[in-house]
């Protein structure tokens, strides 16, 4: 038997004035897009904002549905609209943040399954690192990569 090891670094922020500028207006826009979330049920309201290698930023917000289930968070949105607009180019960065109400979480949150999934599936179809960057009200947490975020993950290879 073997013991194999994960390690994930996580880069922390105290302060968005810590960023780097290009970080600081993706966050911007993944705050305000948190405004076209739908989240009646939740009153839960995410929004994310993907930069794309052309410097194009595609924003997203989560959408939710009385069955549960049919919903899609901010980051899928964001992502798969990214993927379908601009097919042939990468992502290079995406932003996240979450407010219960009007209030931004003091946290940052981080992705679901699925969305990790589909940040992992993107950055392996251009084969190049995502940076994630999740904000909270007075904190950022910044990833190198989608695949630190699902380290064990199921993909085309498996398919084969």
């Amino acid at each position: 038997m073997k013991k194999k090891q994960l390690i994930i670094d996580i880069f922390e922020y105290e302060n968005y004035a810590e960023l780097n500028t290009e970080d600081q207006k993706l966050l911007k826009k993944a705050k305000e897009i948190t405004d076209n979330s739908y989240a009646p049920y939740s009153n839960f309201h995410v929004g994310a904002a993907v930069l794309l290698e052309n410097g194009e930023i595609i924003t997203g917000a989560n959408q939710e549905n009385a069955a549960y289930p049919s919903g899609l968070c901010a980051e899928r949105v964001a992502i798969f609209w990214a993927n379908s607009q601009y097919p042939g180019v990468a992502v290079k960065s995406i932003a996240v943040i979450a407010r219960k109400e009007q209030k931004f979480v003091e946290k940052p949150v981080a992705p679901c399954g699925a969305c990790r999934q589909v940040l992992l599936e993107t950055e392996k179809r251009y084969n190049q690192p995502i940076k994630i960057i999740l904000a909270g009200e007075n904190r950022v947490d910044i990833i190198e990569n989608a695949q630190s975020l699902l380290p064990v993950n199921f993909d085309k290879e498996a398919l084969k």
